[in-house]
């Protein structure tokens, strides 16, 4: 029997003695794959939210695929319930990164305001407003980790957060026409990737809430996968892009706004590709 510390506490990282990972339970084995094992507590650092350090973990903090589902978080809480009322930081709706992430939703309808502000400081604004989302979407998963802040109100408003930044971003860009020559004449330029990429975030959702009411198999078959990583960094730069070359001031944006259309269209293909990974493990599961 050894003690490891344990990423994908509900609450914090904490210590707690536990048998060997062959004699657990399916579900535990799933949700602790080897956070019991001695030569793996190091690499398993963050897992629950992100990895660590390196460009790996800042995507993995930013994708909203890697983030708990509620369901998932609670039922961690029913298997541990002397571990998870342990911390006082579980039982706190109001942490630093819940402050953080509540920020972003504040923010979404600012977002709408200042894209329809027809000046310089509302296309700027717009940009910085959409970056600043972005990082504290990272930030709040870092601070959740090295401060032990993680909260199961912040497991489930951290994801609808990314995704309402993310959905009002696209409809707004769909809203407004490319003020480039070469998609002038074609209005759905824009409507087609974002389509995907906003139906596969719901239907995704959907598929995570049902797969953590079921058993230990699918909620593997769901387990993140790099796609998913790659989506959110195409899916980031390519909106970037897509708000700065609005503001007049940087000159003739052809050469941009085509860069930021193609890295649209390639997060809206890596996100059909991840849900095709991902409903065959699903149909895998259930045929066995």
């Amino acid at each position: 029997m050894k003690r490891q510390n344990c990423p994908f506490s509900p609450s914090a990282q904490f210590s707690i003695p536990f048998p060997s990972n062959k004699n657990l339970p399916p579900f535990i084995r799933f949700v602790f794959p080897k956070c019991f094992s001695s030569s793996t507590s190091a690499n398993n650092k963050g897992a629950f939210k992100g990895s660590g350090s390196g460009s790996g973990g800042i995507l993995a903090d930013m994708d909203s695929d890697s983030k708990a589902s509620p369901l998932m978080y609670q039922q961690l809480q029913d298997h541990h319930p002397k571990s998870s009322s342990s911390s006082n930081s579980s039982s706190r709706i109001l942490t630093l990164p819940t402050v953080l992430t509540l920020g972003r939703v504040a923010a979404v309808p600012l977002l709408i305001f200042t894209f329809y502000v027809d000046s310089w400081w509302g296309r700027t604004a717009t940009t910085g407003i959409f970056i600043a989302a972005a990082i504290t979407d990272w930030l709040d998963g870092y601070i959740a980790r090295k401060m032990r802040l993680r909260s199961a109100f912040g497991a489930f408003l951290d994801p609808v957060a990314d995704k309402l930044m993310v959905a009002a971003t696209l409809v707004l860009l769909c809203s407004r026409p490319l003020n480039v020559a070469m998609f002038g004449q074609v209005p759905w330029i824009l409507i087609v990737p974002s389509t995907a990429i906003i139906g596969r975030e719901i239907t995704m959702s959907a598929v995570r809430e049902w797969a953590a009411s079921q058993n230990s198999k699918l909620l593997e078959a769901v387990a993140v996968n790099n796609l998913g990583k790659w989506k959110t960094a195409t899916q980031m730069a390519a909106l970037t892009i897509l708000l700065a070359t609005r503001d007049s001031s940087l000159g003739e944006p052809g050469i941009l706004v085509a860069s930021g259309v193609i890295l649209l269209y390639v997060s809206a293909g890596l996100s059909i590709m991840s849900l095709a990974v991902y409903m065959g493990k699903i149909w895998e599961v259930l045929l066995k």
